[in-house]
């Protein structure tokens, strides 16, 4: 498998949230459209406003809908939008398997695809996300240098339906299985989450005490909101903050739980990045670019099928409390949301 990681300076312009409402006559021209599969969650805001930005500078115009976490929602979206008339659709699916037929249909309709941070594995779509595989190296390589490298580890994955959930946990367990081999780590607790939320997380790992006796040494969550749910259940037996936890995508949240210590890292994928370049892509491709012709595109088969597609991987930046300065000149979070609570002068980056 050819990989090109493509690394891009932040700094997209910080816009309001677009209506999600779509309109039933697009104005002519080149048409941008998204379907997200829920616009609930804190990142997908950013992301929608540098997506905007990017289309709108290009002269197109923006569209999306919000899927509110239903396959079947999203899959008349889609349906909905191309009929409409988009040119380039970016789809965050919901169940990567459920939206094939939607994909399939804008195929045959010559609308073209982007799976945007979620894979979709249909052939003539391009695949634009961070390195999810990569992202799970980072967050376990952090846990043995920074945390434990040795004792009992918890799992808390993503949505079993979610192929980034499976690509994390590929790239998890490439850096701990020296260790687990050699009997160093012991995988007490392995449990995907249903839709990713914390409050599924928190029970997870709340059983997963109750099972060993609350004697759980490393946490590793696959993301930032379910790290949230993870450090509820150490904190109400006492063990939060001596029990490391892994997490991705820089909330702010996270970020001040890194401050604080109850988090250990948050792998951050400046979702600002991500938005520039998928809709540079799409006015690209809207244009009557190839996908292979995009810059930095590469091969992609890591999927559950298998399935080659064209693919732009962005690399992504591990957060801790030695580089919180990273994400606050970054103009990510202001030094005040990442501070806060924090001892003084426990922390370089609050001082």
């Amino acid at each position: 498998m050819l990989r090109k990681i493509l690394t891009l300076a932040a700094g997209a312009a910080a816009l309001t949230a677009a209506s999600l409402a779509t309109t039933p006559a697009m104005a002519a021209g080149k048409n941008i459209c998204v379907s997200w599969k829920t616009f609930q969650e804190e990142r997908w805001k950013t992301d929608e406003a540098a997506i905007k930005a990017v289309v709108e500078a290009a002269g197109n115009k923006y569209f999306s809908a919000d899927a509110q976490g239903s396959a079947a929602k999203q899959q008349a979206d889609i349906e909905g939008l191309i009929t409409q008339g988009c040119n380039v659709i970016l789809v965050v699916a919901f169940d990567s398997d459920a939206i094939l037929p939607a994909f399939q249909a804008a195929a045959d309709a010559g609308v073209k695809m982007i799976s945007y941070d979620v894979l979709v594995e249909h052939p003539d779509a391009l695949y634009v996300t961070f390195d999810n595989v990569g992202v799970g190296r980072l967050m376990a390589k952090t846990m043995l240098e920074k945390g434990k490298q040795e004792g009992n580890f918890a799992f808390i994955k993503g949505d079993k339906g979610d192929p980034n959930a499976t690509f994390l946990f590929q790239g998890i367990m490439e850096v701990l299985k020296p260790n687990i081999d050699a009997g160093k780590i012991k995988n007490v607790c392995e449990t995907f989450t249903d839709g990713w939320k914390p409050d599924a997380a928190q029970k997870n790992m709340e059983q997963c005490l109750t099972s060993v006796n609350n004697k759980v040494d490393a946490v590793i969550s696959e993301n930032d909101g379910m790290a949230g749910g993870v450090v509820a259940a150490l904190e109400a037996q006492g063990l939060a903050g001596t029990v490391p936890v892994t997490g991705q995508d820089g909330d702010k949240a996270a970020l001040n739980r890194v401050a604080l210590g109850t988090q250990l890292v948050s792998v951050w994928k400046d979702s600002r990045v991500l938005g520039k370049a998928a809709a540079e892509f799409a006015n690209m491709i809207a244009d009557g670019k190839a996908n292979t012709d995009i810059p930095n595109v590469g091969k992609f088969n890591s999927g559950a099928k298998g399935v080659e597609v064209n693919a732009v991987l962005i690399a992504p930046n591990p957060i801790t409390k030695a580089n919180l300065n990273d994400v606050i000149d970054g103009g990510w979070v202001t030094k005040d949301e990442v501070c806060a609570g924090v001892a003084a002068g426990s922390v370089d980056a609050c001082k």
